[in-house]
């Protein structure tokens, strides 16, 4: 098993293992100059020289080369003091530019020999230019990387909700995804203002206690349910975690509260064929607890044969009744009433028979031989 020692640098929470080599002397807080994937850096040894197994390495294990000498840690000074300059200027040729860029932070090598900058943008940008400006004016080697808000907050710092600094600034070393059900299990209010931190994202402490909260919470069961306690059939109203105790109510519409080894006795559901119901008092207790009127026995709708067998009937939507459509008639009717006619007798018809559609006249063919003159004198004599 290969022996290293853990260094940490500037601006950085994370510890990284290297090699120890021939150097069995190094003590904690000295500065040691290592090989890493961007070059030489110089950084802090926090841990004493250890075995480590094989799985805990990763990637490529990296050398110590040498200890910091006093001009090390003179030239490292003297270029970090150049930072907040180099910012300003960086800022300024990114305007020129018109380039959509945040300065954040810059980072100078302990020689002098490769100054990095660290911005934010919301979109990916073009910054060759930039670079080559920047190459003229420190005469160096330039890098410029785009990190997240995450890092930005670990590199800016700052205080969060609890008034303490930062987890991400001082000792959180990885970020670990966060999720809106954390919140959704520490019975938390969801309002974004609320659960999210400096950088706009959720809070990275909601993750800190997730196991605990879902270990809790399997031993108890869950808030409205009806149980056999040892007080009798109660409803579930509260689960306490940070106690680890829950809330019941009894018939008498009074509370108590049980701890998981008082709660062992009856924590039975009530079956489906046994629904359970509420009292009045009951009723009563469980509005001032909650807050919410619940509603009264005769307003639940009683259970169907399916529910009562432990089968839930399926949902069913009303039809709209379809519109039955009247039949055409094969003719038009007109309804042009007709004056009555008086009878001999002096009665009138029915009404069946006063009312008669009007009948079209029938026109009166011409014959072979006759022109046209003479069938408009015939039409005139008939009219």
């Amino acid at each position: 098993m290969p022996i290293v020692y853990s260094v940490r640098f500037r601006g950085n929470c994370k510890a990284y293992h290297f090699s120890a080599g021939d150097m069995k002397d190094l003590q904690i807080a000295d500065q040691v100059i290592v090989e890493t994937s961007r070059g030489e850096e110089i950084g802090q040894v926090v841990t004493p020289a250890k075995e480590i197994n094989d799985e805990e390495i990763v990637g490529q294990l990296k050398p110590i080369l040498r200890k910091a000498s006093p001009a090390d840690l003179v030239s490292a000074e003297r270029f970090h003091q150049k930072e907040a300059e180099a910012v300003e200027i960086c800022q300024k040729e990114a305007a020129k530019f018109n380039l959509p860029m945040k300065i954040i932070g810059t980072e100078y090598s302990y020689d002098g020999t490769r100054l990095t900058f660290f911005f934010t943008a919301e979109e990916r940008v073009d910054f060759r230019e930039l670079v080559r400006e920047l190459a003229r004016i420190f005469k160096t080697h330039i890098e410029l990387r785009q990190i997240g808000v995450r890092d930005e907050a670990r590199m800016v710092g700052g205080l969060g909700k609890c008034g303490r600094m930062l987890c991400c600034a001082t000792w959180l070393t990885d970020f670990s995804p966060v999720s809106i059900r954390m919140a959704k299990q520490q019975n938390l209010p969801l309002s974004p203002t609320e659960i999210s931190g400096l950088c706009g994202r959720l809070l990275c402490c909601l993750g800190y206690e997730d196991d605990y909260y879902k270990e809790v919470k399997s031993r108890f069961p869950r808030v409205g349910k009806m149980i056999d306690s040892p007080y009798g059939q109660c409803k579930v109203v509260k689960v306490n975690v940070l106690r680890e105790t829950v809330m019941i109510l009894r018939e008498d519409g009074s509370t108590v509260e049980l701890s998981a080894e008082e709660l062992a006795h009856g924590t039975a559901p009530i079956p489906k064929s046994q629904p359970g119901r509420l009292s009045e008092t009951q009723r009563q207790a469980l509005d001032a607890i909650v807050g919410t009127p619940s509603p009264s026995p005769q307003e639940l709708p009683e259970a169907t044969p399916q529910q009562k067998n432990g089968e839930e009937s399926p949902q069913r939507t009303r039809r709209r009744p379809r519109s039955r459509r009247q039949p055409r008639s094969s003719s038009p009717a007109r309804a042009t009433t007709e004056p009555k006619q008086p009878q001999g007798n002096g009665e009138s018809k029915g009404d069946s028979q006063a009312t008669q559609p009007s009948r079209r006249p029938r026109r009166r063919r011409r014959g072979r031989g006759s022109s046209p003159q003479q069938g408009e004198n015939s039409q005139k004599q008939n009219d």
